[in-house]
């Protein structure tokens, strides 16, 4: 292939590492040492993924882990530009403000659906396993080289505006690889299986309703634990839903496996371990309450996994 997730992986990683360069050299950082460390490792592990041996990537972690926990990351100064100057750029430029944006979607679908099986001789040009990652990758590449010469900008600025949101983001910019890892190792050490066995001794198993309610709201619940419902859903899907709804009531597995994932976005919105989705925002907009997203969103997503509930049981009747 043309285009792998590796290649995608080595341009955020040199994003970062470029950026920890800059962190290193901010004198105003009263941490700018054990801050630069930390994000350069992080870009290490993203740039070189493929090539460190898992040992030595699982020690990198650890010192990431010890320079949270020691208190040595702190955000640093950025030279952001004065409120006037920002009117002034935002009245120059309006709406078209929102063309790299919107690229990024648009472009996304374009790859994911017009790539598809789309060769080069015998190598495909996206990796198909990948496709839809793939083409975010180059969606925010085109992005980001149009927003460069909108705004007549050189590609240094998008390194320190990188560095600004990241290390706005702080240690949470780690939990989305660190949740979906624990999630593997939580399928390979049987947690479906207790899940299962636990589940049978609690609810009656012979009741269609009662284990859709298991599945959904364990959804939800396991996702709240990992902060992404991606890795609750082999757990989940091990434990009730191939045992029970698949193998004992026929649920068609198409049905299940979009519903319930959709119940576990519900546990998303309900969790400070989604930190991508609710800490970050917090952290962006400067909220004095880093739970506030999180608290204004609960409503929603227990009235929307309540109606997943009864979509999942009606659809498998």
């Amino acid at each position: 292939m043309l285009l792998s997730i590796e290649a995608v992986y080595i341009f955020l990683g040199i994003i970062v590492v470029l950026g920890s360069l800059f962190t290193f050299a901010d004198r105003k950082n009263p941490r700018r040492l054990t801050s630069g460390l930390f994000y350069f490792l992080y870009g290490t592990s993203l740039l070189l993924g493929s090539v460190i041996p898992p040992f030595y990537m699982g020690l990198l972690v650890l010192v990431m882990v010890a320079i949270v926990g020691a208190g040595g990351l702190k955000p640093g100064s950025h030279g952001e530009a004065t409120p006037e100057e920002k009117m002034q750029n935002r009245n120059r430029l309006k709406n078209l403000l929102f063309i790299p944006a919107l690229l990024i979607p648009v472009i996304t679908v374009i790859g994911t659906t017009g790539f598809k099986g789309v060769k080069i001789g015998d190598l495909f040009i996206f990796d198909q396993k990948n496709i839809t990652l793939v083409s975010l990758g180059v969606a925010t590449l085109i992005a980001l080289l149009a927003g460069l010469w909108m705004t007549k900008s050189a590609p240094v600025v998008a390194v320190k505006e990188s560095r600004r949101l990241l290390e706005a983001i702080g240690w949470a910019s780690l939990l989305p690889q660190m949740l979906a890892t624990l999630g593997t190792i939580f399928t390979s050490a049987g947690v479906g299986t207790v899940v299962s066995d636990l589940v049978g001794k609690i609810i009656p198993t012979h009741s269609l309703f009662w284990v859709v309610f298991a599945y959904c709201i364990g959804m939800a619940l396991f996702t709240m634990v990992m902060g992404n419902a991606f890795a609750a859903f082999p757990v989940m899907t091990a434990g009730i839903a191939v045992p029970l709804l698949i193998k004992q009531f026929g649920v068609d597995a198409n049905h299940l496996a979009a519903i319930g994932m959709f119940a576990g976005y519900c546990g998303t919105l309900m969790t400070p371990m989604a930190a991508n989705f609710n800490i970050v925002p917090a952290a962006l907009l400067d909220l004095k309450d880093k739970n506030h997203v999180i608290r204004v969103q609960v409503p929603t997503a227990l009235i929307i996994l309540a109606f997943n509930i009864v979509l999942m049981y009606v659809l498998s009747l």
